[in-house]
Formats: C-alpha cells, structure tokens, sequence
C-alpha cells in the first residue's frame, strides 16, 4: 500500500489551488487524484461566460505567479470580460501542468477511515493510505431536481450542469425552468443554437446585474470607492461584498443573520450581457409547473398560471442543494462520523471535519463561511486557511 502525507481528491479550481500551497511545505508529501478541471469542460456549456469579475476569475495560488494575465502572455491569447468558458478551462489545465504536474488522473472509488489516517481506493483497486485527506469534490452530485420532475426519464428533463454543448436541441421546444444566471445563459444558448425556447420562473422579476445603481458605483464615482464597496472577490453587491469577502468574520455572526446574508447575495439574477440575446425568449415570471407528464417522447406540462404546453425537453436551471452524504465515494462509516447539518458539513478555521485529518473545500463550506466558498474567488480564502491549520500541526507534532 502506498503511503502519502496528504490526498487530494479534486482537481478543479480548489483541488488545484489547496495542492499548489500545500506543496510549499517542505517534506510534505502531497498526493492528488481526479480528472483536471473535468466538471467545467463536461458539465458546462461550450459559448458559456463566467460572470464573476477578472479578478474573481483567479485560482490562487501561493507565489501569485499562476494568474489570468500570465496565462494570456504564456498561451500569446487575448480576452476581456466576461471570460469565455473555454479560456477558464485552458487556464485551469495550465495552472495544472504547472502546480502539480504529477497529478494522478484516476478517481477515487471509495475512503474509509483506517488506523493511521485514510485509506484510499482508487477506480482500478489500487489502495493508499493518507495521513489526511482534502475532498475538493465540486458540486457536480448536488444538481437540484425539483420533486416534480423526478419521475420523468433524463432523454425528457436534464439539469443544466448536464450539457456541454447544446447544438442536439435544434429545432427542439425546450422549456426552461429557473430565472437564475444558469437558466437565463442556458436559454440564450438554446436559443442561439436554433431551439424554440421559452423560460419560467417563480420570481416576479429578474434580478440582473450591473443595474443602474451598480453601474454608477462600479464606473462613476472612481476606483476609491470601489474598492470601498466591492472586495476582489466579488460576491455580494456593495458594502455587504466587503463582509462576505473576511469568512472568519462571517462565521462568527449569529446564524440567522449569516442565513439572510447567504440568500441576499447568492440570490438568482443574470448577468446584463443577456438581456438584448435574450430579446426574442419569452419569459414567463411569477410561474410554476404544476406537474410534468411524459407523452411518449414529449412531456406534458401545467403551469401555476393555467397554460397546459407540450415540450421536447425540461432543462432545470434550479441550481445546487449541497448534501454531502451524495458523495458516493466517502465510506458510509466515514459519513457517518462527520457532523452535518441540512447536509453541510461543519468545518472548523482549518476547513476540518468533525473528523481530525479530512478536510473539505469549497461549496460544502457555505454553511461555515458563507457564499464565498461557492466561487473561484473562494480558492483564496480555501487554501490558506488549510495550508495554515496543516503547518500548526506540523509544528506541535
């Protein structure tokens, strides 16, 4: 069996950023498993655009050599804001030759908890055993799938996070359900890749970004107040981004108040690039399916506002509800060790479980630090805060 200080089971945007500081250690002996940067390119529309701002849009890394700027002048490419989809993940598998160049591409198929740490099961039965593990495992099992749409058959009604490519919907009556950034691009593609489309939406309005008000703080009253208002990180609209943007702060705030900070800045919106490509979508708000019956290769479908509609297809852009025991690969014996709740793990200033040694980055640490942790712009806080609680035991051992 082979014997490594630390797992990595990850290899996205968190996976990488907690490896390359790690790896500043010096005699640790850092192990990382998984497929780069696999649930951006397979799960994530080609023509897409990141939303969050240039510099949210980089993974950290411990000499801040990796950025944005310094892939553009080693790939001699050019691109601005918004970021296309494909530039993010070129991005991310450069990052990746770089900062761990030995990655291990194989998942893993199972980690249960052992007498000296962890052990490991890779896909192809190969064991390790770890001393710790970090589980930058994505939020590809928590796609949301509404109750009422459960019964019907995935050629019928497929979540966004589940297409790569929309060119198969041409000539195709999709209906989409959810007025958020992820159902909104997702119909603008449709759209554009020839479907008829049209979008639902239980919200009364669209919230979208870069409003009026937005505008005028972003780009009329100067850089000093911008940067008084918005944090790097870009999560959050202004003064509350600055709160959002220190998660030890946050986590110490009672939790009703950190619940309502949650919702107010992850709240569904779009981003205004949208609105002149989706002109010619309808959209119907204030609206709900009321139920959603096969018939034969289309779907049946009634809605809260009385119209009764026959589809080819329901894409769900009704986003993530995180629950960690969905993480197929973590022994149930394990799961069942690791204090939750509403299926969020509690994770203590090092990212650590209940369990001593296994930590878990990203969107599962909403619960404990706030919405940061959902975005890229999280990496930053992720991995310092992990290399920091490693090296203090490190010292005390």
């Amino acid at each position: 069996m082979s014997v490594c200080d630390v797992a990595v089971i990850g290899a996205g945007p968190y996976g990488l950023s907690a490896a390359a500081h790690l790896r500043t250690i010096r005699g640790l002996d850092v192990h990382v498993f998984g497929d780069p940067m696999s649930f951006w390119s397979g799960n994530m529309p080609v023509g897409m655009f990141l939303r969050s701002n240039w510099t949210a849009t980089q993974i950290a890394c411990p000499n801040g050599d990796l950025t944005l700027e310094a892939f553009q002048a080693d790939r001699q490419q050019s691109f601005g804001l918004p970021v296309p989809i494909e530039q993010f993940i070129q991005y991310g598998l450069w990052y990746q030759c770089r900062a761990v160049p030995d990655l291990d591409r194989r998942y893993i198929a199972r980690v249960e908890h052992s007498a000296n740490g962890f052990k490991l099961t890779t896909q192809d039965g190969e064991t390790f055993n770890s001393r710790r593990v970090v589980v930058a495992g994505g939020i590809g099992s928590f796609a949301r799938r509404p109750i009422e749409f459960r019964e019907l058959p995935p050629e019928l009604a497929t979540h966004t996070s589940e297409h790569a490519d929309f060119a198969d919907f041409l000539g195709k009556e999709v209906l989409v359900v959810g007025s958020g950034q992820s159902g909104l691009e997702s119909a603008a593609l449709l759209h554009e890749a020839g479907a008829q489309v049209q979008v639902i939406g239980r919200s009364r309005q669209i919230h979208w970004l870069q409003g009026w008000a937005s505008t005028t703080l972003h780009h009329r009253l100067g850089k000093g107040v911008r940067r008084l208002l918005y944090a790097p990180t870009d999560v959050g609209p202004a003064g509350l981004s600055q709160l959002l943007a220190r998660p030890h702060l946050v986590r110490r705030l009672p939790r009703s108040l950190q619940d309502k900070l949650r919702k107010r800045a992850v709240r569904p919106a779009g981003a205004r690039w949208l609105v002149d490509r989706l002109r010619d979508v309808p959209i119907a708000l204030g609206c709900e399916v009321v139920s959603a019956v096969a018939a034969g290769d289309r779907i049946r479908v009634t809605l809260t506002d009385g119209r009764k509609l026959t589809v080819d297809h329901i894409l769900l852009g009704t986003g993530f509800k995180i629950d960690i025991s969905k993480y197929d690969f973590v022994a149930p014996s394990l799961m069942e060790r690791i204090s939750r709740v509403n299926g969020f793990p509690l994770l203590n200033d090092g990212m650590e479980t209940s369990v001593p040694g296994l930590h878990i980055l990203g969107a599962p640490g909403v619960y404990s630090f706030g919405p940061l942790l959902q975005f890229v712009s999280g990496t930053h806080f992720a991995s310092r805060s992990l290399l920091r609680s490693v090296l203090s035991e490190r010292k005390s051992a």
